[in-house]
């Protein structure tokens, strides 16, 4: 989410000037992404050279980490909805056993982002670290306006704050 985020947040800074996307060209073109990305972070956030190699390698270690926490968390909520939606009466046991694991993956996610939050500290100042997060807070609503707006082209209910489906107007 957050790499569609960077993407539609550094293609509106700097539009690409090259044609249609290929299968091809996407190995370059994610990498002027990349490129762009970090250059909007170092000087939005007003990091060095020195600093942004250390950012790279906490993102590296962390990245991943939280890609697996929120897969696990959307899994969870999946199998909440399928449970609570499907006929029948939902198996209370099940989803008990969801709720826990909902919140335990939670947990997970806030101890990663402390941990995260504390190896930032090591090379950025309070300052640069309140910018990176409102830089990231920034990535993550355009990624979700962009997931709306894709899932409206797509016929699929766009989904406001908190998960909910707008209604489509007739």
């Amino acid at each position: 989410m957050l790499a569609l985020a960077l993407s539609a947040a550094a293609a509106k800074a700097q539009p690409v000037k090259e044609p249609v996307t290929t299968k091809a060209n996407r190995p370059a073109l994610e990498q002027q992404f990349r490129e762009r990305v970090a250059k909007l972070t170092q000087n939005r956030v007003g990091l060095n050279d020195g600093q942004m190699a250390q950012l790279e390698q906490s993102n590296a270690r962390f990245a991943p980490q939280l890609a697996q926490v929120a897969a696990q968390e959307r899994e969870t909520r999946r199998q909440l909805r399928l449970e609570m939606t499907s006929t029948g009466q939902p198996n209370q046991q099940h989803v008990s056993d969801l709720i826990d694991a909902s919140l335990r993956f939670q947990k997970q996610r806030i101890a990663i982002i402390e941990e995260e939050q504390k190896d930032l500290a090591r090379f950025m100042n309070p300052v640069q670290r309140a910018r990176y997060i409102a830089l990231q807070q920034q990535f993550r609503r355009r990624a979700q306006e962009l997931d709306g707006q894709n899932a409206g082209q797509q016929g699929r209910p766009k989904l406001q704050r908190g998960g909910q489906a707008l209604k489509k107007r007739p």
